[in-house]
């Protein structure tokens, strides 16, 4: 475990979070952060007495999506964000996962919360697909889990326009999700996360088994779709022009 990017912490016996911390990359998906992400949740897996996972970051980020230089590798073939399972971890965990998206959530940051049991985000935070910014189309199984949570109308906005959204004003266009202020999110979070461990965890993973089976059995025909679609777009010189000259803006 690469204790320096990733802190788990025992809450409780049944309570784990698991806090993105890497503060150099501002929590992208750096090569150190995704071993760890892979890694802790393996552990968690093998665990029988958890019954819940708070996944959160630090200070303003809660996590920031493809690195500048994963980006570049799969416009020039070298990688597919496929490589490694860290789009559908919380999909797959057997037991339910907190989001608490203290901070901001970029491209594949934001799915990647999406991806949970619960969301929480905070009123200051900024939320963004901003796949098409830099002139590919979505990935991390975003063409369908933002739909699934957000709604089509305002998915369609978020992945075509790939703006930016504070939460105060997702708030506004009716998401369904709770938004606080960020200082409250995580203990907002971790009081939900009490509140699930006073069930009994065979039955929170025979229900959420149930609840989530639709989208795990779609996941993987969208997943083809989105590799397909890259194919497509992301190996244009346009491409990675935006990748060099507009991360991080």
């Amino acid at each position: 475990m690469t204790q320096s990017v990733l802190d788990i912490h025992e809450v409780t016996p049944e309570i784990v979070q698991v806090t993105m911390q890497d503060r150099a990359h501002k929590n992208t998906f750096s090569r150190q952060l995704v071993d760890g992400l892979l890694q802790a949740f393996a552990a968690i897996s093998t665990n029988q007495r958890y019954k819940c996972v708070v996944l959160t970051g630090y200070d303003g980020y809660f996590a920031s999506g493809g690195t500048q230089e994963s980006l570049l590798a799969i416009y020039e073939g070298r990688e597919k964000f496929t490589d490694t399972s860290l789009y559908s971890l919380a999909l797959d965990c057997q037991i339910p996962v907190i989001a608490a998206m203290q901070g901001h959530a970029i491209g594949g940051g934001f799915v990647m919360g999406l991806f949970a049991d619960f969301v929480i985000l905070g009123r200051e935070c900024v939320y963004t697909t901003n796949f098409m910014k830099y002139g590919f189309t979505p990935g991390m199984g975003a063409t369908f889990i933002v739909p699934q949570k957000l709604g089509l109308s305002l998915a369609e906005e978020l992945l075509l326009n790939a703006g930016n959204y504070r939460g105060a004003e997702l708030e506004k266009r009716g998401i369904p999700f709770t938004v606080l202020p960020k200082a409250e999110v995580l203990n907002h979070a971790l009081d939900l996360a009490q509140q699930l461990a006073e069930k009994p965890r065979h039955s929170l993973c025979i229900l959420k088994d149930h609840l989530v089976a639709p989208l795990r059995d779609q996941l993987a025909r969208v997943i083809e779709q989105e590799v397909a679609m890259h194919e497509k777009t992301f190996h244009h010189q346009e491409v990675k022009q935006r990748i060099s000259t507009l991360f991080g803006k």
